[in-house]
């Protein structure tokens, strides 16, 4: 996977920042959330090592009210969604969800499970010009690695920035399994990470990016993945089960 340079930059643009620890969503110890707040100004190599400012904090966006998020430009939550204290699930074709609030800088946690040809993603930085949110939001992809079992087109693999950007290999679980995903998205800078593992890196408005979008169907639309800040979107108008638990934000600088 190809890396980023500018880390000695980035470094020294952090370092009066006040590093964080501890547990993470995931088990692990130590902050997560490795390459934040400044790769905006300059993006680099992978960073599980960079510090986060400790004023910054998680807010949970999934609880039995569901009240931070609603139908796909619509008001209220639709129907065809299942949902508990913690965790949001669907089985078969139900309405995209939405986020109320509006994202920029960001780290997102979530564990996800989907069922067999489930098919489904994240989007983040959507906007609602176009009429599906993606056509304008990068997504992280969500999908049932047997529907690929040969891992023939990773475009597609789970973690990958769909259709752009493939991991560099099937890392996801088994179905009956629950994995663990992570995006961080800061300036251009975005991460995906599966499992523990960095699967995806890249730049948004790069020449590469860009070329690579001109190549895919997004290439139509003159916006996608250009938005500086959107709202975040989970795909529910595709087949198969999907649940996700424990999904949590924390906005960065």
């Amino acid at each position: 996977m190809r890396r980023i340079s500018g880390i000695s930059a980035l470094i020294t643009s952090t370092a009066t920042l006040v590093a964080c620890s501890g547990e993470t969503k995931s088990g692990a110890t130590g902050d997560s959330s490795a390459a934040t707040v400044a790769a905006a100004a300059a993006p680099q190599t992978t960073k599980g090592d960079l510090p986060v400012a400790s004023t910054v904090q998680w807010t949970s966006l999934i609880d039995a009210t569901m009240t931070q998020w609603r139908a796909w430009k619509g008001d209220a939550m639709p129907t065809g969604w299942i949902v508990t204290d913690s965790m949001i699930s669907k089985d078969g074709l139900v309405t995209d969800l939405e986020s109320r609030a509006q994202y920029a800088n960001f780290e997102l946690e979530f564990d996800w499970k989907i069922g067999k040809v489930g098919n489904a993603g994240v989007f983040y930085r959507v906007t609602e010009e176009y009429d599906k949110p993606y056509w304008s939001g990068p997504e992280y992809q969500l999908r049932d690695k047997s529907m690929d079992p040969k891992g023939e087109n990773l475009l597609l693999a789970s973690g990958a920035a769909y259709g752009v950007y493939a991991p560099p290999a099937e890392v996801t679980r088994p179905l009956d399994e629950w994995n663990s995903a992570r995006i961080v998205v800061a300036g251009n800078f975005v991460e995906h990470w599966l499992n523990g593992q960095q699967v995806v890196q890249y730049q948004l408005s790069s020449p590469e990016w860009m070329a690579k979008v001109k190549a895919t169907k997004f290439g139509e639309f003159a916006n996608y993945g250009l938005a500086r800040r959107g709202f975040l979107s989970i795909q529910g108008d595709h087949p198969g089960q999907l649940s996700i638990r424990g999904m949590r934000i924390r906005e960065l600088p």
